[in-house]
């Protein structure tokens, strides 16, 4: 347990220590293609061990701004919901990106930056974090309704996933996520979010299961290793689809306690995640399985580095090794430390008591 704790405590330190004088927590401080920048996905999950953690400065200063930076994109919100109503597509290019310079710019290195999931996650964040510390929303109201405009547009747009592939598909995960946020903000807004929460779920009831289970995309059979979001925390599915999405990812992913991304995952090689190792446990948490949690955390401990440092993944089971090396001459040796891997290593272990026992 001693050991446990000091892995929070130092998980903690890292996303501190790291985190922007703007407010951005960067992806990855040192690793070559995540460099400068910060996604809404992670930073929101982030932001979520760290409001846990106890540490409401740091978890406002990345909600300050991400509201800053989706306050700055209210025009280009407000042409593209113009665009829509006058029948147009707008390109994907012209969409909102799903990482940001940290002065909230796009940056200038090309990226597969059509998702919308992370404008979903962060909404549920922010009205997570204002719950949990009795903040008053008010202050991000502009990057809320921003976000709240963008999402019940282009909800149902085929975009990237989590892991910035496959732009054609419509991916559960991605659903999820935007019904999670929408869910969260309904009693904080005037739009009728809820009617599209309800849209989400019905489509995903429909396209989106195979065999009890929630599906990597509409139409398929695959799992993912993101899914576990849609049953915690963003409450797309409950009962037996939860339980039959959480057991399917951890029959075809879960392996000693590390969770692959997806099966077909040659990313350095598709090792085990350690977030979603996190994700994982803290679901199984949730739902009671404490020993099953407890694997999770154990197993993301024994990943650290000597000097605590959480990677984006590990090799101790790669499902395609020979496209490992690849990878490593294009970007380098993974990322490390990846602050969404602390981030997540603290939702989890204030799920089982540690935090608390912290004091």
């Amino acid at each position: 347990m001693t050991r446990l704790r000091a892995l929070a405590e130092y998980s903690h330190a890292v996303i501190a220590r790291n985190q922007d004088i703007g407010g951005a927590y960067p992806a990855a401080p040192t690793f070559s293609a995540y460099q400068g920048y910060a996604w809404l996905r992670d930073g929101a999950f982030t932001a979520e061990g760290v409001s846990r953690y106890g540490d409401v400065a740091s978890a406002d200063r990345f909600h300050g701004w991400a509201d800053r930076v989706l306050r700055g994109r209210r025009g280009q919100v407000d042409e593209l919901v113009a665009a829509v109503a006058r029948g147009e597509r707008p390109e994907d290019a012209a969409m909102l990106p799903t990482r940001f310079t940290f002065d909230g710019g796009d940056g200038s290195d090309p990226w597969w930056d059509f998702q919308t999931d992370g404008y979903g996650t962060w909404l549920w964040s922010v009205v997570t974090h204002a719950g949990r510390h009795g903040l008053d929303l008010e202050q991000w109201r502009g990057g809320i309704d921003v976000a709240v405009d963008y999402l019940v547009t282009f909800w149902d747009r085929p975009c990237y996933d989590w892991w910035e592939e496959h732009v054609e598909q419509r991916h559960v995960a991605t659903l999820g996520a935007i019904h999670g946020g929408l869910v969260a903000v309904a009693p904080y807004t005037s739009v009728d979010v809820l009617d599209v929460a309800e849209r989400i779920r019905s489509l995903v009831v429909a396209e989106g299961m195979y065999d009890g289970h929630l599906t990597k995309w509409l139409g398929t059979s695959a799992v993912d290793g993101a899914l576990p979001a849609c049953v915690v925390p963003f409450g797309l599915v409950s009962g037996d689809a939860a339980a039959a999405t959480l057991a399917a990812v951890a029959r075809e992913l879960d392996v000693d306690g590390g969770v692959h991304r997806f099966t077909a995952d040659v990313f350095y090689g598709g090792g085990q995640w350690l977030l979603l190792s996190a994700l994982l446990g803290w679901n199984l948490a949730v739902a009671g399985d404490t020993a099953g949690a407890w694997r999770h955390l154990r197993w993301i401990a024994g990943q650290a580095t000597p000097d605590g440092d959480l990677p984006e993944q590990v090799p101790l089971h790669l499902l395609h090794p020979g496209s490992r090396d690849e990878w490593i001459a294009r970007w380098g040796p993974v990322a490390t430390p990846l602050l969404w891997s602390h981030g997540m290593y603290l939702i989890l272990a204030d799920e089982l008591g540690i935090l608390t026992a912290k004091a």
